[in-house]
């Protein structure tokens, strides 16, 4: 059974990640690759990096285990070596591969799987023919298996963050994958799971090792081949849905930020503290707490992809089943309700009030010039818009 080899994927990738981080750390420490705390950073103490490294070997390890000794599977499998390897360069050099060179690299590892024919050549959409992207699919394929990477990088701020978020990801691509008899992309993407979430023991707050870019570029280009391999290539009409729902989390994070450094004109590869884990500190949420709160998030929007696949919320002719629809409403709103509540409310309306409070207090006591309440309010906005601020106190 199939079900039973993603289960014991999973299972050896977990405990070899698990073993395997904790040698890392150790390595890290001996080789001087520890990450101090910068001014845009959470963390407030020196963490050895380079944990990419255990999520590697123990994603090696499973695969030469669990999955066919085929082109498709050397191809996932030296694109992952490749992504790791070019990641603890970065996380080992003082200063980092330059942006474009690092850029270089993640198009050259995700070259390795997608010239082994992991790619899309069609996509089904619904209520149209399938769109067969003929010689356009290799570049496209490229463009998003580097997109997907930077995604999940760019979620890599806070302790447990990414590799939780991954883990949530790969478990329900691996469920919705092998429910498609995608059976070799469910066991890539249960041993991605198993081996995110041994690594996530030792990441999460207080964390004692950072993924760092060899992590997340590798965790990333395994769920786009996951998402390619089990979802994409698949007849399902919903299909190209999948990977934008249950991506959606990282994704909404890389877009606003994407978008803020292009309206500020700030080159796009900057770092900044205008991710959500920043913003979310800066209302004077605990890193846990704002970790939990989007595992949460990600959570209702794997449920609604779950949903999108098991549910039978429509007959073989297209007809709505009324009691099942139902059903799936519930899904989707639970989910709009998560995005709406994080972006919006608690994104914005929160911090907004928590800020005015803290300027008022600052006046107060001195710490800055006085100011009117349309001032306070004018700042408070600003500082909405360009994430410009230190953190707020949390409230009483």
């Amino acid at each position: 059974m199939h079900e039973l080899d993603a289960l014991w994927a999973f299972l050896v990738a977990g405990w070899v990640s698990l073993l395997g981080t904790w040698l890392v750390a150790r390595l890290a420490r001996r080789l001087g690759v520890i990450n101090l705390p910068r001014e845009r950073d959470l963390h407030e103490r020196p963490t050895p990096g380079l944990g990419g490294l255990a999520i590697l070997v123990a994603v090696v390890a499973a695969m030469l285990l669990f999955l066919p000794n085929d082109r498709e599977t050397r191809g996932i499998l030296g694109g992952a070596v490749a992504i790791a390897l070019i990641g603890a360069a970065d996380d080992a050099l003082p200063r980092g591969l330059p942006p474009f060179v690092k850029l270089l690299g993640q198009f050259a590892a995700a070259a390795i799987p997608v010239l082994s024919d992991v790619r899309v050549e069609n996509v089904t959409l619904p209520f149209v023919h399938p769109l067969d992207l003929g010689d356009w699919g290799i570049p496209l394929t490229l463009f998003g298996m580097v997109a997907v990477m930077n995604v999940v990088n760019f979620t890599d701020g806070v302790d447990g963050l990414a590799a939780g978020v991954c883990t949530i990801a790969a478990a329900t691509f691996a469920v919705i994958a092998l429910s498609l008899d995608r059976d070799s992309a469910g066991v890539l993407a249960a041993l991605t799971a198993g081996a995110a979430v041994g690594f996530l023991f030792h990441n999460f707050h207080p964390a004692t090792i950072f993924m760092g870019d060899a992590g997340s570029n590798l965790l990333g280009l395994l769920l786009a081949c996951v998402a390619i391999q089990g979802v994409l290539k698949t007849a399902a009409v919903v299909a190209l849905f999948f990977p934008l729902v249950i991506l959606a989390v990282p994704a909404l994070d890389a877009t606003f930020v994407v978008a803020k450094r292009i309206k500020y004109r700030r080159p796009v590869y900057s770092a900044d503290r205008e991710h959500f884990h920043h913003r979310f500190a800066n209302i004077g949420f605990s890193q846990r707490k704002t970790v939990l709160y989007l595992y949460g998030w990600t959570l209702s929007l794997a449920a609604l992809a779950l949903a999108l696949r098991f549910v039978p919320y429509s007959d073989d002719d297209g007809t709505l089943n009324p009691g099942w629809a139902v059903v799936m409403g519930a899904f989707g709103l639970l989910a709009i309700t998560a995005s709406v509540y994080l972006v919006f409310l608690l994104e914005i309306l929160k911090f907004k009030r928590f800020r005015e409070r803290e300027l008022r207090r600052q006046v107060q006591t001195g710490e800055i010039a006085a100011l009117s309440d349309d001032q306070i309010e004018h700042q408070a906005e600003r500082d909405v818009e360009t994430g410009e601020f230190e953190a707020v106190r949390p409230p009483d």
